[in-house]
């Protein structure tokens, strides 16, 4: 279905990245004669270094690796984490017909087990949920910007369709022959919820939790948004949705659409008609499903563009817009950003 789609359109574009990577002379990938390249990521903006841990919760027969991404303070002795652990990457590789050391993976802004800011202030909290057969760190550009500005995000690999290691050292992969839906994904996260203070050491304000995902993770927190009123308020970043919705939402709500749009899919156009708090739906110009990924910005540096969108003009859209809406919806600030086209931001369109 739609879904299967998508998936293989995200894995056809690593693929073509990577074989461009290959074919590239190793003089010209690395300084070091037999090193492959490192691709890497663009730093957030905000005010504070931002530290990360790894936290494996407990769901029954599953394990889900989770990473707490937060506001420190004296991060510069502490590494930097890795986008993914190195053997999770070669399983992606792998996983795209590639030899696994075509590439390394970015290194991120977060620094492994920095101490976080002191001060008694509660943080607002947000949650991210990843597409089909993908992985938590997929949106690490806009996790590591919203923790640089101030708040606590928690990303979940939902384990039996993601990319994922375990505190044992084994590697999971998608499992073809138990699929999951996004009602499977929307139960993780609603675990995830319930795990919250033992995840934040309690630094969560439990009156200020938002909701992200991208392609089945956007309709996973859409379907968690129904059934969960402890949620303030959801972003989804390019969400296929459900052809039925259950009811009427009263919460805020914005859609950035690329490829599923309202116009081309009855099930977006039915989510939008059954919201009935704040919405906004936003589409940038020239942007494809993937970009508003990290891949937007990661396999041009493999040769392979996604769309024709900018891969820095993408990168401050991604860093803006879902501040801005966390930051009006959880934080009660001004973001004149959401109250229509911008000229800082010109290829952003507001779909009525």
């Amino acid at each position: 279905m739609t879904i299967d789609r998508v998936t293989l359109t995200r894995r056809g574009a690593l693929g073509a990245a990577l074989a461009v990577a290959a074919s590239v002379p190793l003089a010209s990938r690395a300084s070091a004669a037999d090193a492959p390249p490192r691709l890497t990521l663009p730093p957030p903006t905000g005010p504070f270094p931002v530290g990360t841990t790894v936290r494996p919760l407990v769901r029954g027969d599953r394990v889900l690796m989770t990473s707490l991404w937060y506001p420190a303070r004296d991060a510069g002795r502490y590494p930097r984490a890795p986008w993914l652990a190195p053997a999770v990457v070669r399983e992606l590789l792998v996983s795209a017909g590639f030899p696994p050391d075509a590439v390394l993976g970015p290194l991120t802004a977060g620094r492994l087990g920095a101490p976080g800011r002191r001060g008694g202030e509660r943080l607002p909290v947000v949650l991210y949920s990843h597409g089909a057969h993908d992985h938590r760190a997929g949106n690490t550009v806009v996790v590591q910007e919203l923790a640089s500005h101030g708040y606590l995000v928690v990303t979940v690999d939902h384990t039996g369709d993601a990319f994922t290691q375990l505190p044992d050292g084994r590697v999971l992969t998608p499992d073809p022959d138990v699929p999951m839906y996004p009602d499977d994904f929307a139960a993780d996260i609603r675990f995830v919820l319930d795990h919250l203070g033992e995840l934040t050491a309690g630094r969560h304000d439990p009156h200020r939790i938002g909701l992200f995902g991208w392609s089945k993770g956007a309709t996973a927190i859409t379907h968690v948004m129904f059934a969960e009123r402890r949620v303030r308020a959801g972003l989804s970043l390019d969400g296929p949705m459900e052809p039925e919705v259950p009811d009427v939402l009263d919460r805020p709500l914005m859609l950035m659409t690329a490829e599923f749009t309202r116009a081309a899919y009855p099930s977006v156009a039915t989510l939008w008609s059954h919201l009935h708090g704040w919405r906004r739906n936003v589409q940038v110009t020239g942007a494809e499903h993937s970009s508003y990924t990290d891949y937007q910005v990661l396999l041009p540096q493999m040769g392979q563009p996604v769309g024709i969108l900018d891969p820095a003009r993408a990168v401050r859209i991604q860093q803006a817009y879902p501040l801005a809406f966390f930051d009006r919806h959880l934080r009660g600030r001004p973001a004149p950003l959401l109250d229509g086209p911008s000229p800082a931001f010109p290829e952003v369109e507001f779909i009525p």
